[in-house]
This record gives C-alpha cells, structure tokens and sequence, in this order.
C-alpha cells in the first residue's frame, strides 16, 4: 500500500520545510520537497494542509498500570490516549502487580501488548535489592533499560542498600532510568510534617515534605555511582533547579553518560497551582516553585534536559482524595503532553525544532531505537500531525484514559492533534482511535 501526506510543513533534524511524505508497506520510502508528481499511483492521500508534520511522539516514562491495577488503567485505553496525543512509542515502567522484576513478569507484559497496544511500546525492567544477576539475561534488544527507584516506593523496588547500588551500578550494560528522591529525608519530613499540620497535611505541604533536598542528595549519589563506575545513567522526572548542578550539557548528536528527563507537568505546573488544582497535580517527586520551573524551562535549551517524558500515572479521582499522607501521587499527561508542550513553543521557551528533539530525535538516540524518531527514508512511518490557531477546550469527553480525568480540564489549548500514524496507520484522526490496530514492540540497539 502507497500512501502520502501532502500539503504540510515538515519538522525534522532542526530544519522546517513544504513537503510530502511518501510511505509503502507502513515505511518511508521517500520524502520529497514540495509535492509528488500527480501520474504517481497512490492508495491513500493524506491532506496536510495547514499542519505540522512531526515524528511521532517517543514517550520514555509512562505508567499503564497493567497488570493489576487495571481499574485506574491499562494497555487498551492508556495506548489509546497516547494515539490520541501523537504519541507512537511508549516505555512502560514495572512497578506493576506483578512488579516486571522477573523474567517470567516481563514476558507477560510482552504478551498484553502484543494484543492490546494500539501505538508502538516497550517495557522497563525493574531493579531490586535482589535480582541484579538477571541483567545478563536480558536481551538489550528487546527492552530501553532499567528502572532504578532510589527513592520512596513500593514494595521491594526500593534499591536502598549500598552494597546493591554499587554492583547494579557497575554490572549494568544496559541504561540506567533513575528515580531519584531520598527516603530518610522524606520519612523525617513527614514525621515533622505531621507533628505541625496533622496527620493528613493538605498538600500544599507536598513539595516540603517531598523536598529539594531529597531530590538533590538521591540525585547526587546516582551521578557519583555512574560516574565512578561508567554506568549511563538517565535521571527521570528532574524538579529542581539545584540538581541541574549535576546535569552536564548534551549535544543534539552525541550524548555523556548522564542524562535527564523533565515531564510535561514540572515546566508546566509550580507550587501556586496547588491552591487550584489540589492533589490533581500532586505527583512524585513533587511540583515545587515557580524558580523551580523557570530554571527547568531554560535547561531545555542549554542542553542539560535531553528527554521530554510524561511519567504518566493514572489514578482514580477517589484515590486523589485526602492530603499528603492520604491521596496517591500520579497524574494521566500522555494525551495532553505534545499540546502543552507546543503552548510553551508559543510562549517562546523553545523552538518548534527543539521540542521535537526533545520529544522525538533524542529518546530514539538516547535509547538507540532503531529506525524509529526521525522522518527519514527506510524509518517507520510514525507521524504526528498538529494544526496550530484551532482553539478547543479539554473537556471530560475528549479524555481517551481509563481514569477519565485530567489536570488540564477546562483548559484553552490552541494546538490541536489532527492525525497520528503509527507504522503508516492512520491510528487516530477526527477525534478516534482505531482500536483495531495493534502496535509493534520497539527494537533496540
């Protein structure tokens, strides 16, 4: 089958252009400054007039909750609100029930996905005290990495001992994703949280409780162990202008062993915005001042932010309820991630170019994806298109996750997702996702 998207301005390795996009067998064969010559047979003309046409969004940090916790979300529906927001490509992380710390757990999200995944997808495997002498038997072409919780968590994914770090740190050939937030610090911070508010603090206390120091200490460690063992090493979720003392900066082509994500929702969102929104935003780590994100804004463009990823996390709004002791942490952003991301285009903290590397070019590098991330002749067909000046409100009828809420409710966006390919399907467009259409797994390296 021959398709081509005709008509639009193409984003790509920082340049912008008219052009078309020719796409056989779910890749792209050709693309063609201008438009293609019209005696060329064709099965499907895609008309983007007026759009943005992007590589689909890689999102490297994303929470589907299945298996077990399926009444907050699942591969179905959250997959169908990553289509819904351009997104092509998402990593899973494994603090599931079963936790994807085993082998046997990893398969079986394989095997979901592989029936219910409507975009591209991957999956994380979860570090432990424990079970370190399984990194040799993954294959790296199969999965991103591991996920290190070096913070508050649940369960035994807690890597806390000394003695695990430097071994995970130094038999790790795959990269690191760390989750860094310091427990002691946290646990004291709560006690005296508790003594002065209550035992429930309303969650304006959040970002004290889940502080900058907790962050900047458990961040500190994890450079000095990659660095000391030449591990690579990817800080997820960065929220503080303090840990970017520790990001060195990142080329577009070439990237150190120590790099950092920051979601949607920390350059979006700062502490005032608690008063409104309440624990809709209470998320982890924290979202802390307006300093805070400011400096976060600038590090996407001097380079110590290499990845845009969501850390999309359902729950349902009854589990929101209560304040920092009771309500969960998490929030559902895929759908929304690439629309807020290009209002702060408009506001002129980044580039269209740029966003697109974040968002794009630099998690398919950085994970070594292959032919994945970039418009590029012989690479999947996963595109985005993105019309610009085309107001429309986020309302609950429009929110594709299982949870049916979002902290962008009642929201002004002025970009909009018109279609989204996925390997050269048309998996979203005029509001709907095609639920028939099944995804593939990523390969690696």
């Amino acid at each position: 089958m021959r398709t081509i998207v005709e008509g639009g301005t193409i984003v790509n390795e920082g340049r912008t252009f008219d052009g078309t996009i020719v796409i056989e067998d779910g890749k792209i064969t050709q693309i063609i400054q201008g438009n293609i010559n019209p005696e060329v047979s064709l099965d499907e003309v895609i008309d983007a007039s007026g759009c943005f046409v992007l590589p689909g969004i890689i999102d490297d940090h994303v929470h589907f909750r299945e298996p077990g916790l399926t009444e907050k979300a699942d591969i179905d529906t959250e997959s169908r609100a990553a289509a819904a927001g351009g997104v092509t490509t998402y990593f899973d992380m494994p603090n599931t029930v079963p936790q994807t710390t085993t082998l046997e757990a990893l398969e079986g999200k394989f095997a979901l996905a592989a029936k219910k995944s409507h975009v591209n997808y991957g999956f994380f495997f979860g570090a432990t005290n424990d079970n370190i002498a399984l990194f040799g038997l993954l294959d790296p072409h199969r999965i991103p990495g591991i996920k290190l919780f070096m913070g508050s968590s649940t369960g035994n994914m807690l890597v806390d001992r000394r003695e695990s770090l430097e071994q995970l740190f130094s038999s790790a050939k795959l990269p690191i994703m760390a989750h860094c937030e310091d427990t002691a610090i946290i646990n004291r911070n709560m006690a005296e949280a508790k003594a002065k508010y209550g035992e429930d603090p309303k969650v304006i206390h959040h970002p004290e409780i889940r502080s900058e120091e907790a962050c900047y200490e458990s961040t500190r460690l994890a450079v000095e162990l990659a660095t000391k063992h030449h591990a690579r090493l990817h800080i997820a979720h960065l929220t503080t202008a303090k840990e970017l003392d520790l990001i060195p900066a990142n080329g577009s082509s070439h990237f150190s062993d120590i790099t950092a994500e920051v979601t949607p929702s920390h350059l979006y969102f700062c502490d005032r915005d608690y008063a409104s929104l309440d624990t809709r935003i209470k998320c982890n780590p924290s979202i802390k001042t307006e300093r805070d994100r400011e400096a976060l804004q600038r590090a996407l463009t001097d380079g110590r932010i290499a990845v845009i990823g969501t850390d999309h996390a359902p729950h349902l709004l009854s589990q929101k309820e209560g304040g920092c002791a009771k309500a969960v942490s998490g929030m559902p952003m895929i759908q929304f991630s690439l629309v807020t991301m290009l209002e702060l285009v408009d506001n002129g903290i980044l580039t269209l170019e740029r966003l697109v590397e974040l968002m794009c070019h630099n998690p398919a590098s950085l994970f070594e994806i292959r032919h994945r991330g970039f418009i590029r002749e012989g690479y999947q067909a996963d595109l985005v298109l993105v019309r610009p000046n085309t107001a429309w409100v986020c309302t609950k009828h429009v929110i594709q996750s299982k949870c049916g809420w979002s902290p962008m409710e009642g929201h002004m966006f002025l970009w909009r997702v018109e279609r989204t390919l996925c390997n050269g399907h048309t998996v979203y467009a005029d509001g709907e996702v095609d639920t028939d259409y099944i995804g593939q797994p990523v390969v690696f390296r």
